[in-house]
């Protein structure tokens, strides 16, 4: 659509022609000139939704998973900008994946960063894909993308089907008996959560808080339906990114079923700081295997203070998985998972 300065433009759009019924979907559109207008409108009408590059949200519609009656097209907001603070680096959430991605200052200091980025989509979407988006993105497990099955995190209370059904890409950490989804299927959060990343949150009254991407996420429990910590009407307004050792010497690992355009199966996001051969310091998280992003503490703690050695990175890597709850055909994962991590500690220890 070109673009205008009229600060409300309502229409009325006719999707039908994507779907293969009858049903429509129709649905005004606002081009939000400030903040406090955006986050207004979501606050105000719970059906609303925040739309940038839409390239998960148009497909949830299409599908009739997600129904709206007013898109909010937050593309004017100033939420860009990749710039180094006192906190860390400062990634607005209105860039694009590909240029944060590119980004001389997060492949210098942060490669796993950008490297969870490049890996993820294709290049016609990471051109359209905002960073906020991106986190945002929902699970691609089959079962919660088809209408015609039940699905708790759509209709709470109606089962979860995938847990004796078509599990093979799905959660072996974090799960619960109401879901065992890979809620975040992405690669960014993952490796924003081995680096201790923290989210600018703001509301409608203007207000920012500032919430860990490790407790942005939240494990299904009995709400599989509450995925995240926003509150109505809030914005993701920027992500930080603290600076360390361990920051700069990682890299982002990703095993898929293909070799491009695909979800990760396993991965991880790893970090060390090593020095005379011992690891000083050291950041662990796992993609494909979570119900969240799965920052992983235990797999940390046997590797700081220990030699970077495979013996203790296969260490490292048993106590990650140690929790596991695998299910008929995802038990396979816990091994793709264990392997996965210690080619990613090896590549980055050198």
């Amino acid at each position: 659509m070109r673009k205008t300065r009229r600060r409300n433009i309502k229409i009325t759009i006719s999707l039908a022609h994507y779907f293969t019924t009858d049903k429509m979907n129709n649905f005004s559109y606002t081009q939000a000139a400030t903040a406090k207008e955006a986050t207004g409108i979501r606050k105000d009408k719970a059906d609303a939704a925040y739309i940038a590059g839409g390239t998960t949200l148009l497909d949830l519609m299409k599908a009739h998973l997600e129904e709206h009656s007013q898109l909010v097209d937050i593309n004017a907001l100033p939420f860009r900008g990749i710039e180094q603070t006192k906190d860390g680096l400062r990634i607005g959430a209105m860039e694009r994946m590909s240029d944060v991605g590119e980004n001389a200052l997060v492949l210098q200091q942060y490669p796993a960063v950008s490297e969870s980025l490049l890996l993820a989509a294709s290049p016609q979407l990471r051109n359209m894909a905002s960073i906020g988006g991106n986190m945002l993105q929902r699970t691609r497990c089959g079962y919660f993308r088809d209408a015609a099955f039940p699905c708790n995190k759509r209709v709470p209370g109606s089962g979860c089907p995938a847990i004796a059904g078509d599990n093979h890409n799905l959660a072996i950490l974090g799960t619960s008996d109401a879901c065992i989804a890979t809620a975040y299927p992405g690669d960014l959060s993952v490796a924003l959560a081995a680096f201790d990343a923290v989210l600018t949150l703001e509301n409608a009254k203007g207000k920012q808080r500032r919430v860990p991407v490790t407790e942005f996420y939240l494990l299904p429990g009995k709400t599989p339906q509450k995925e995240t910590v926003l509150e109505p009407g809030e914005l993701i307004v920027a992500v930080t990114i603290p600076a360390a050792p361990h920051a700069q010497r990682s890299t982002y690992l990703k095993v898929r079923e293909r070799s491009s355009y695909a979800y990760a199966l396993a991965s991880a996001a790893v970090g060390l700081d090593v020095q005379a051969g011992t690891i000083r310091s050291a950041r662990v998280a796992l993609g494909g295997v979570g119900a969240q992003p799965w920052r992983s503490s235990e797999a940390e703690k046997v590797l700081t203070g220990a030699p970077a050695t495979e013996a203790t990175f296969r260490a490292a890597a048993a106590a990650a998985l140690r929790g596991a709850q695998p299910y008929k055909e995802n038990a396979f994962k816990v091994e793709l998972a264990q392997n996965t991590l210690v080619q990613a500690l090896l590549k980055v220890a050198g």
